[in-house]
């Protein structure tokens, strides 16, 4: 394929490309879904076999999707359809950008709202709301939140101001700004965290539980559990990391480059797990608390510890900020779609797309109120929307990119753009990405349907 150019800009350095698909990956997912289903599922065993599925599955599958962008240089959308024109093969292929885009313009919907509770919490904590609360106080003061609509639309719209904030500024006065103050400030925030942790008496029961290995402890489901969550963990097979590939440089190694996207990834899930557990058994809570870790469990630790307003306060900030990184990654392949297809200026297109999503966040709001007894094929709006994404498009967009680019794409083209050379190393990522990866994603997909 004739080289392209993206007409939205370019990453400034390989750096900057590395943040910014680290902060799509670093979300809600690390900081607040891992500790949780590391704690139900046994711990240390559970950890061992999600970082084995990170590096068979997810950076496979990683590399595979940066290649695509940046062979494109468009949106996700126009990428594969430019992709399946030029390899020649049925112009369906294009699909997987559609799926993607959809993906990522469906989750941003809902993960606004949810981003908005842990805003709402940033002002919970600090003003001293939960000083002293205990476990039945908390799980009253969720719920509150949870039963106004008024209250989470407040959030809601504010979270989603601030993401379009962002994207309609365009990659490099937009999101590569943003990148460059919100990932150092969550970085330093999880280091001051975390040697705050280091000082409570139940730091090393936490590390214990985290890298502790006990196989008796991890069940079939968790095997299952740590597949899902590997794959989901990166953004993988939503348009956003396809579209961040169309602005990497063309010098720039994407094997590398998404290996340290992984690692960072990675490592944010395990210090921000550290950070949870030692505050966890500080306090003598339950690690297996589920969903309500965040929200209901922490806080009573929050309320009981020393200095628990400024550490609650910071670690609400931590989750809004890791949110915020993420949601900017998640409206992007349908703004850049919109500026190349139908023309709109990048501002115009970020307000169409958030104003559209933003009211169809509203089906999630009144999901957890007014609205708890509608359902959509036996589920909640908001239930219906996450099944959907996470059982059905996402794991589906991945398996499209891996069989695309492992079996439909020339050879020939994918050992060029991957720039691996033709050693070990990239006969090992053309081996997995054709055989290991597929298989391990209809594995997710299978289990999610069923």
């Amino acid at each position: 394929m004739a080289e392209q150019s993206s007409i939205h800009g370019l990453w400034r350095s390989r750096w900057l490309f590395i943040l910014a698909a680290a902060g799509s990956a670093v979300g809600l997912g690390n900081i607040w879904k891992f500790p949780y289903i590391t704690g139900e599922n046994g711990g240390g065993a559970f950890v061992l076999v999600y970082l084995l599925c990170i590096a068979l599955i997810g950076v496979p599958v990683m590399i595979a999707e940066v290649l695509l962008g940046r062979t494109g240089r468009q949106s996700p959308i126009n990428t594969m359809t430019a992709i399946a024109k030029d390899q020649q093969v049925n112009p369906a292929w294009a699909g997987i950008g559609w799926m993607g885009a959809l993906s990522g313009f469906l989750i941003l919907s809902f993960y606004s709202v949810i981003a908005g509770w842990a805003l709402n919490y940033v002002c919970t904590t600090a003003m001293g709301v939960l000083d002293g609360v205990s476990a039945a106080q908390s799980g009253e003061t969720f719920s509150a939140l949870l039963a106004s609509p008024l209250t989470l639309l407040f959030w809601h719209s504010a979270f989603m101001l601030l993401t379009l904030a962002i994207v309609s500024r365009g990659v490099n006065k937009g999101l590569e700004s943003a990148i460059k103050l919100l990932m150092p400030m969550l970085f330093a925030l999880l280091a001051l965290l975390l040697a705050y942790a280091f000082t409570l008496e139940g730091f090393w029961q936490g590390f214990d539980f985290l890298f502790s290995f006990d196989l008796n402890k991890l069940s079939s489901d968790g095997v299952i559990v740590a597949l899902g969550h590997a794959f989901f963990t990166l953004s993988l097979g939503l348009g956003a990391i396809m579209a961040y590939g169309a602005y990497m440089p063309a010098n720039v190694s994407i094997g590398k480059t998404v290996l340290l996207v992984g690692l960072l990834d990675t490592l944010v899930a395990l210090v921000a797990g550290l950070i949870i557990f030692a505050i966890v058994f500080s306090n003598g809570l339950e690690p297996s608390a589920g969903p309500g870790l965040l929200f209901q469990t922490l806080p009573v630790a929050f309320g009981q510890m020393p200095f628990g307003t400024l550490v609650g306060s910071l670690f609400f900030i931590l989750v809004a900020f890791a949110a915020w990184s993420s949601s900017i990654s998640l409206a992007e392949p349908v703004v850049a779609w919109a500026v190349e297809s139908l023309g709109m200026s990048r501002m115009r297109a970020a307000i169409v797309v958030g104003l559209v999503a933003w009211v169809l966040g509203l089906g999630t709001i009144l999901s957890f109120n007014l609205w708890s007894d509608v359902t959509l094929f036996g589920k909640t709006i908001f239930a219906t929307l996450d099944f959907l994404t996470a059982n059905i498009l996402l794991p589906l967009g991945g398996l499209l990119i891996a069989v695309f680019v492992g079996w439909r794409m020339k050879a020939s083209d994918v050992q060029t753009e991957a720039d691996m050379g033709s050693g070990v190393l990239y006969a090992l990522w053309r081996v997995t990405l054709r055989y290991i990866a597929p298989l391990g994603i209809a594995f997710v997909l299978y289990n999610g349907l069923k």
